[in-house]
């Protein structure tokens, strides 16, 4: 579908790319990963022909469409409601609308048979293109990522920028590029938004490109990972976590080449040093330099996993109660966040404070915080202090100051060395440290910050999204910071992957209450999925067990006849259907789940993962029994609830 070949391209006298090559496949589902600053951007915006290269191609299909969701979209703004945005995807199905609307305004006052053929073409065509259904296509989507039907008709310039992205993402996702290309996809998105774009991707017909640092949305939505590194685009057929494993191998061998290879050479440059003054050698010193001139060096394994080697200390410590709302309410006007809640926390909680946007997650961190006035009592314990971190207050970073100016303005009893080891725990190495703050990177100041609250010396820490805008290598050493932390924390994220890894208590807010999870947020979500369960099973049970609306009052021996328990004439033979039906459905859910269990065993063996075509195949074979299953054990539950009933009457 689109070929890459030895592309090129600098960015002065650096190069981005050098001799890249990649092939993109249809229905590929393509995970484009590497450290800040590498390219993958630039990549994606040469692939869509915004940026041309400096050598090499860059191949596509005639028939090939591309959609590419970037962060330039923030700023487009307009009177449009977003279902109108949304539906611009649709754009001969627009231009046949008018097309229609206008034949049916001339025959209201010019009915002529012109006309009617015309009206017909027209919706022949419309029709054809299922133009009957884009409403509500747009608005499925829409809704899918998180509006509200009220919100549908409100004007996108209304919305937040980070809103707004979902609006263009909904166009892209119902234009349906042959090529879908995701810059950050998830950067505005709340949870169940994520979940959501995550499930569509899975199942868009077509191929797919995603350039994200969220590892579980990467695990669950690609089947390939392209690394951009060392100016070349090096292929991996499986998601991330298979990246990691296959990465580890690749570097073990580099590693091992490059060692025998450093050997060669030290000796191949003794015998040239020993030798080269002896003219009885030249022949064979002459053609060691030559071979050392003809080498292709192996290049050492860089080390991107870099482990943070500092302990983070406060000089107090906290009582057992670190914080307490009674009964604490909150609204503005009449959105109401919170309701008569309590909750408390205690010395050494660690806390994930998750649920969709909207629901108040930042207003209750400024509630912690004492910034936010509220009904209620707020108490923060015995010897408690604290820092906040929030995305705004990367503003408050002193833009004059350099970098160790700046740490030491945090934290004035660490000393020059001390500071640089918390600097190259956060990557700034060797002369970086001197860098002023105003020529940073928006992900360099958000470490910046971050270093700057973990040495503050407070006790409870309080961060709003601290994973945006940081690359995979930034967050994994944010995680093992607050890994070694040893005080209280309140944590806001949507990256899932963060928040499995630094909490041990998970807060959520349900009916204007603040609710806590004693428990890691994997056994969060495998909560949540069996209470939906339990909560859909509840309304399936109460809905058959209603009783019949009867427009005339039931006189005593009916009800007796009702409340038999023996069925009779069409009740028996339904019921006797009904559980041989049952019979039949168990045995095909048994049969799904032995396929479901062999397919899985097959899907964990590595070498799978070495074929994309395989497992492709085998992914669509294992959704697809998923599908069946699913849908035996929902006609199952149903017929269990319709013998329950026939056997009641």
């Amino acid at each position: 579908m689109i070929a890459i070949t030895n592309l090129s391209y600098f960015l002065g006298d650096r190069a981005l790319y050098d001799s890249a090559s990649l092939h993109i496949k249809p229905k590929q589902k393509i995970g484009l990963i590497g450290l800040n600053g590498t390219g993958k951007s630039t990549l994606l915006r040469m692939i869509n022909g915004e940026f041309q290269p400096d050598g090499g191609s860059i191949s596509k299909a005639g028939d090939c469409t591309i959609g590419f969701l970037n962060q330039d979209l923030l700023s487009y703004q307009t009177e449009d409601s977003i279902l109108s945005v949304a539906m611009q995807a649709f754009e001969r199905q627009n231009v046949l609308q008018v097309q229609m609307d206008k034949i049916l305004h001339d025959m209201e006052h010019n009915y002529t048979d012109d006309l009617v053929d015309k009206l017909a073409r027209v919706q022949d065509e419309f029709e054809a293109l299922d133009g009957y259904s884009v409403q509500s296509k747009a608005e499925a989507i829409l809704e899918g990522l998180g509006f509200s039907t009220a919100d549908l008709h409100l004007p996108l310039r209304q919305f937040s920028g980070g809103w707004r992205m979902r609006v263009m993402l909904a166009k892209l996702l119902l234009q349906k590029p042959a090529l879908l290309m995701l810059d950050e996809p998830t950067n505005h998105l709340d949870l169940p938004s994520i979940q959501w774009v995550e499930k569509y991707t899975q199942n868009y017909e077509g191929a797919v490109i995603v350039v994200s640092h969220d590892r579980q949305f990467l695990d669950n939505t690609i089947d390939t990972t392209v690394e951009v590194s060392g100016g070349k685009l090096n292929y991996y057929a499986g998601n991330y976590s298979y990246y990691l494993e296959e990465k580890s191998l690749r570097n073990d061998i580099q590693r091992g080449a490059y060692e025998n290879q450093q050997a060669k050479i030290r000796q191949t440059e003794r015998f040239i040093e020993r030798f080269k003054a002896k003219a009885t050698k030249s022949r064979q010193v002459q053609s060691r330099v030559k071979a050392l001139d003809k080498m292709d060096v192996v290049d050492q394994v860089l080390d991107e996993n870099a482990k943070v080697h500092f302990r983070f200390q406060f000089t107090t410590q906290p009582g057992r109660h670190v914080f307490q709302l009674e009964d604490a309410s909150k609204a503005y006007g009449e959105k109401v966040i919170l309701d008569s809640t309590n909750i408390s926390m205690e010395r050494g909680d660690k806390i994930a404070l998750i649920g969709a946007n909207g629901r108040g997650k930042s207003t209750v961190l400024r509630i912690v915080a004492g910034t936010e006035p509220i009904d209620g009592k707020r108490r923060l314990g015995h010897n408690v202090s604290f820092t906040f971190y929030a995305q705004h207050q990367l503003e408050s970073l002193n833009v004059a100051h350099n970098l160790i100016e700046e740490l030491k303005y945090a934290n004035p009893t660490k000393t020059e060395t001390e500071l640089r080891t918390v600097l190259g725990c956060f990557l700034f190495t060797g002369d970086d440290v001197f860098k002023k703050i105003k020529v940073l990177s928006g992900g360099e100041k958000s470490r910046v910050a971050l270093a700057k609250v973990l040495l503050s010396q407070a006790n409870f820490l309080l961060l709003d999204e601290p994973t945006n805008h940081l690359d995979m290598q930034s967050v994994n050493i944010l995680i093992q910071a607050l890994q070694q932390y040893e005080g209280s924390y309140i944590v806001v994220s949507h990256d899932r992957y963060f928040v499995e890894n630094i909490a041990n208590k998970i807060w959520y807010i349900e009916d204007h209450q603040i609710k806590e999870y004693p428990g890691t947020y994997e056994e969060y979500e495998v909560w949540i999925e069996e209470r939906g369960l339990q909560s859909a099973v509840s309304e399936k049970v109460t809905v058959s067990s209603a009783p019949p609306q009867k427009s005339q009052p039931v006189n005593n021996t009916n009800q007796n006849k009702n409340q038999s328990k023996t069925p009779s004439g069409g009740d028996a033979q339904k019921l006797k259907k009904a559980r041989k039906q049952i019979e039949e459905l168990e045995e095909t859910i048994n049969n799904l789940e032995v396929r479901k269990t062999e397919t899985e065993a097959k899907l964990a063996d590595p070498t799978i993962y070495n074929d994309s075509v395989t497992l492709g195949e085998m992914n669509r074979f294992y959704a697809d029994i998923k599908q069946k299953l699913e849908q035996s054990t929902e006609d199952w539950e149903h017929l269990m609830l319709e013998v329950e009933e026939l056997s009641g009457k």
